[in-house]
């Protein structure tokens, strides 16, 4: 079995940008529009290392081509430094939400750390309802048209994952979905972390963890078997449980046929893992391999600034390397949807009444049927 397409894709970007997303990992900090953060840089006098958006977009992009997860990394110090004040993150928080519908989004989670935006003088809870303000905004200039949540994420290399995972709780009724930790995984295992998790596990509430990306198996294995994911960020390092002999015969080690009997969602970020170091390239993707061992796969990206990416590129890059058609991108878009972190009715809700209805008009298009 391999993950290589027999033939080019049918689709047109287009098709793909009209398609309805629902989009699992994308964070707050890594998607500004480069024009908002000029602006609010001079607002705050944030020293930033281009002065147009041009080139402030090129150099983000650049800076995280590095192939290093920890360089990566470095450039949210000028995103983060930006948004400080509760107008400035009210603001990203709705251009986020702008951008996301004008891409097909449909259902969005969005994540970010808010101890990182507490440099000022703004609390933990006023951060929140910042991005509260922003959300609402968005949705509601969007006609209805997107569902945005959000995600808080506590830092792995800090110490203050249990109060943001009471945050999480306690902002679980008004616009908050769960909780997730970020940061460098080298030397930062989840496991150091596991009071927060038991914390939300007795709290009935959802997390997801960054496993796997920039640290392999073990990571993956503490996140699920000790901490309780119930998603796992990225997950591409699962691939290293999977041996694939020189017949094509496919072997799954133990905790890959766990992660894939236990129906373990896979937050997927192929643009993102490339400039990481996880994947060589988008042929190169384990996500090829795993849609076609039905892993719970989803397609996701991450960081939009640093990726220069959207929801429809990374669908029309997997459709181009693996000639994916209508029915495969609906596939990861059913599969996000039912893995998102909403109650069972309106997941099942956006499934009946908005994502099958918008990939069926899709398909009902003049030379389509039969896809």
């Amino acid at each position: 079995m391999t993950s290589s397409a027999a033939e080019p894709t049918a689709l047109t970007r287009d098709e793909v940008l009209a398609a309805p997303k629902v989009l699992l990992h994308d964070h707050l900090d890594g998607g500004l529009r480069p024009q908002t953060i000029l602006e609010l840089a001079a607002d705050c006098g944030h020293q930033l290392p281009a002065d147009t958006a041009e080139k402030l977009g090129a150099w983000f992009a650049e800076s995280a081509n590095s192939g290093s997860l920890e360089r990566y990394l470095e450039t949210f110090a000028h995103t983060v430094g930006v948004m400080q004040t509760g107008p400035a993150i009210t603001r990203v928080a709705r251009e986020c939400v702008e951008d996301l519908a004008a891409d097909g989004v449909v259902y969005a989670e969005v994540r970010y750390a808010p101890e990182q935006h507490v440099e000022g003088d703004l609390t933990l809870d006023e951060v929140v309802a910042a991005v509260r303000d922003g959300f609402e905004q968005g949705m509601a200039a969007s006609g209805g048209r997107i569902v945005v949540r959000q995600l808080l994420t506590a830092m792995r290399h800090q110490a203050r994952s249990m109060e943001i995972a009471e945050l999480a709780v306690a902002w679980r009724d008004r616009g908050v979905a769960g909780f997730d930790i970020a940061g460098a995984e080298a030397g930062h295992p989840p496991t150091r972390h596991l009071d927060a998790f038991e914390y939300l596990q007795r709290e009935n509430a959802h997390f997801t963890i960054h496993a796997g990306e920039g640290f392999g198996l073990p990571s993956i294995w503490q996140a699920i078997q000790w901490c309780g994911a119930d998603r796992l960020g990225h997950g591409v390092r699962i691939i290293d449980d999977i041996t694939v002999g020189e017949d094509g015969e496919v072997t799954l080690g133990r905790l890959a046929a766990y992660v894939r009997d236990k129906r373990i969602p896979l937050e997927m970020c192929p643009a993102s893992n490339i400039q990481t170091g996880a994947a060589a390239s988008i042929a190169e993707h384990p996500i090829g391999l795993l849609k076609q061992l039905r892993f719970r796969v989803t397609v996701n990206t991450d960081n939009r600034l640093m990726s220069q990416t959207s929801m429809t590129e990374e669908m029309w890059q997997l459709a181009q390397a693996f000639g994916y058609g209508l029915e495969d991108l609906r596939w990861f878009t059913i599969n996000a949807m039912k893995s998102a972190f909403l109650p069972f009715d309106e997941r099942l809700a956006l499934i009946d009444e908005v994502v099958k209805p918008g990939y069926a008009a899709l398909g009902a298009r003049p030379g389509r049927s039969g896809q």
